[in-house]
């Protein structure tokens, strides 16, 4: 009887181990964009994932209506990019993508009014992308970020940013919003990264 339970304990140590694993370090290696996408920036430009050069890449997931964590986490952004541009490593060495999630609504007008509203094109190297609700979807489902409307014009929607290094891998997951996006922590990770 005691080997049993020693067995079953052990059984149990490893799955949870392994559910830990998947959770954390596997799923997220396996998060990357799709090399095929096309995308367009507030600037009426494309916007290619196909040759981008190498560099360290923080990706948020908004919609321009949101009423709280979205606004919140690109305001935080913008202070990141600041103190990323005093260290001489913004443009350079790391870029911001914010992508919304709400392709019908935040047309090439809206995502310009929210870029100025944020200081998105103070410097370059953070780009504001929308695209086709196809293009979005198959996006965030590489990214695993979950979404859906709300049936009152908002979108529930997972609270994740992603830090990608130099070969777009996922290395870390952050939070969004005021409480939730810790930005000494990403700053420390980006730094680490390059």
């Amino acid at each position: 009887m005691k080997k049993l339970y020693i067995t079953f304990i052990i059984l149990l140590i490893i799955s949870i181990g392994a559910g830990i694993y998947y959770f954390t370090d596997y799923r997220e290696s396996k998060m990357s964009y799709p090399n095929d996408l096309i995308l367009y920036t507030h600037k009426g430009e494309d916007f290619s994932f196909d040759h981008l050069t190498p560099k360290v890449r923080l990706i948020e997931f908004m919609y321009t209506e949101c009423p709280d964590i979205c606004p919140a986490t690109t305001y935080l952004m913008a202070q990141l990019r600041d103190e990323l541009e005093e260290e001489g490593v913004f443009g350079e060495k790391v870029e911001f993508l914010t992508i919304s999630i709400d392709p019908e609504k935040d047309t090439q007008e809206v995502l310009q009014q929210y870029a100025t509203l944020h200081t998105i094109d103070k410097t370059d190297g953070w780009y504001l992308l929308s695209g086709t609700k196809p293009n979005i979807r198959e996006l965030t489902n590489n990214f695993q970020f979950q979404f859906r409307e709300a049936g009152t014009g908002d979108f529930v929607h997972r609270s994740a940013t992603y830090l990608l290094d130099q070969e777009n891998r996922v290395v870390k997951v952050f939070g969004m919003g005021q409480n939730d996006f810790d930005k000494a922590a990403v700053f420390k990770k980006i730094m680490a990264e390059i």
